[in-house]
């Protein structure tokens, strides 16, 4: 019997809660709001205001693109902030327009796909690596050999950082991301109080040496020095603003641990499925196979590592017929519209060659469409050739277990059994 990706069948899951995703995505629960209440309320467990949930794929597009309804300016998270936190925590994707624009178009350049189509030998080269290790020892966890590794590796040749940094980069990133993960810190954020560090991005102590850090490349880049895609977002936007240095920490903060753990889920998702359905192996391996962008979209929309955005309502409105009140916090639910089948046709299925997936894991149609999704498909798609070349097999083995939290999902431990070619 192949283990299932998602174990969760309750259809009245509480999203506040970290533990929401423990057993794998609610998509019960999705279902069942998509069906009968597209704009719920939900309270808050841990006694912060509540929120709305958007979970139709075309209210997700509708509601995502209109930014003056809904805005990113007082966080991106479901948890409540002072204006003083968010202010303090706050990078270009907790900002609108004007000053989300002109930052976000110093840096688009680094990852637009043109330019990331010039490092699939450099993301192959990582790939041949890790599988040259991994596939010697024949049985292994396949996020901690494969999935964990690769974005960082390919994060830290983008930005200009030594490879031997990549390691404490990963560790202080999932400490940040995964703050509710005991696997991943030793400070749980909703387990201590983390009144002490609330000005810190995630509330997380973690970020302290990432600033310590990030302070160490602001200095080489004051001297002169160029790092990477890392000197673009220092130079002055369209209307002559610059980045202070306490936004390059955030900036920072947020490049290392969104730019790895969002691709490594969706690695780890690619895995088990190739490990759960033997006919999607043997449909890469094919020799006629060359719908490598298709198969990396289909594989991020199925995994939907990242769950949601929340946004702010700027002004009243109705919706559904429900009243939301100015200040009201809206989450878009990214990865409930992926699973929507008025837009998605059959879509608890794998279908690598889909001819339509208007999927929405990067926060399409919004102007906050994630910068690195040319990089991720890319990743995703390497992994999955290099797969398809080098083995004959590859099987679950035991149970494998989810990142603890309700923003980032995705599977954290995935022991697999290969047999090479």
């Amino acid at each position: 019997m192949p283990f299932t990706f998602s174990r969760s069948t309750d259809p009245h899951v509480d999203l506040s809660s970290l533990d929401a995703f423990n057993e794998g995505a609610p998509f019960a629960t999705f279902d069942r709001m998509r069906r009968e209440e597209p704009m719920a309320w939900s309270e808050m467990a841990n006694g912060d205001r509540g929120f709305w949930s958007v979970t139709r794929h075309a209210d997700l597009l509708e509601l995502n693109r209109q930014a003056d309804l809904l805005s990113s300016a007082k966080g991106i998270r479901m948890e409540d902030q002072t204006d003083e936190e968010v202010e303090a925590r706050k990078t270009f994707q907790e900002s609108d327009a004007p000053h989300h624009r002109g930052f976000r178009a110093l840096v688009s350049k680094a990852f637009a796909k043109g330019t990331v189509a010039q490092f699939e030998d450099q993301i192959r080269a990582i790939v041949t690596d890790l599988l040259d290790v991994a596939l010697a020892e024949g049985e292994f966890d396949a996020v901690d050999r494969i999935a964990r590794r690769l974005p960082m590796q390919m994060l830290a040749q983008i930005m200009g950082v030594p490879q031997e940094d990549g390691p404490f980069l990963v560790e202080k990133g999932d400490a940040l991301i995964s703050n509710a993960d005991p696997d991943y810190t030793d400070f749980v954020v909703d387990q201590l109080d983390g009144d002490a560090y609330r000005m810190l991005p995630f509330r997380s102590p973690a970020a302290i040496e990432l600033f310590d850090y990030a302070n160490g490349l602001l200095d080489r880049m004051d001297a002169g020095e160029q790092i990477g895609v890392l000197n673009l977002v220092r130079e002055p936007t369209s209307t002559g603003a610059r980045m202070s240095r306490d936004e390059f920490r955030n900036f920072f903060c947020l490049l290392v641990a969104a730019g790895n753990d969002t691709t490594r889920y969706s690695i780890s998702a690619t895995i088990h499925a190739l490990a759960n359905d033997p006919a999607l192996l043997r449909q890469i391996q094919a020799g006629d196979f060359t719908g490598w962008e298709a198969a990396a979209d289909e594989m991020i929309r199925y995994a939907s590592p990242t769950t949601h955005f929340r946004r702010t309502a700027t002004r009243d409105f109705t919706f559904h017929d429900k009243q939301v009140k100015a200040g009201d916090k809206v989450l878009l639910w990214f990865m409930a519209g992926n699973r929507d089948a008025d837009a998605i046709a059959d879509p608890y299925t794998i279908d690598l060659t889909r001819p339509r997936n208007p999927f929405l894991s990067f926060g399409q149609g919004g102007p906050h469409i994630c910068l690195g999704m040319w990089l991720a498909k890319l990743e995703v798609a390497i992994v999955m050739q290099e797969l398809a070349k080098r083995l004959t097999a590859i099987e679950q083995v035991g149970e494998h277990a989810f990142l603890r939290s309700n923003f980032i999902h995705g599977i954290k431990y995935l022991p697999v059994r290969v047999t090479a070619r």
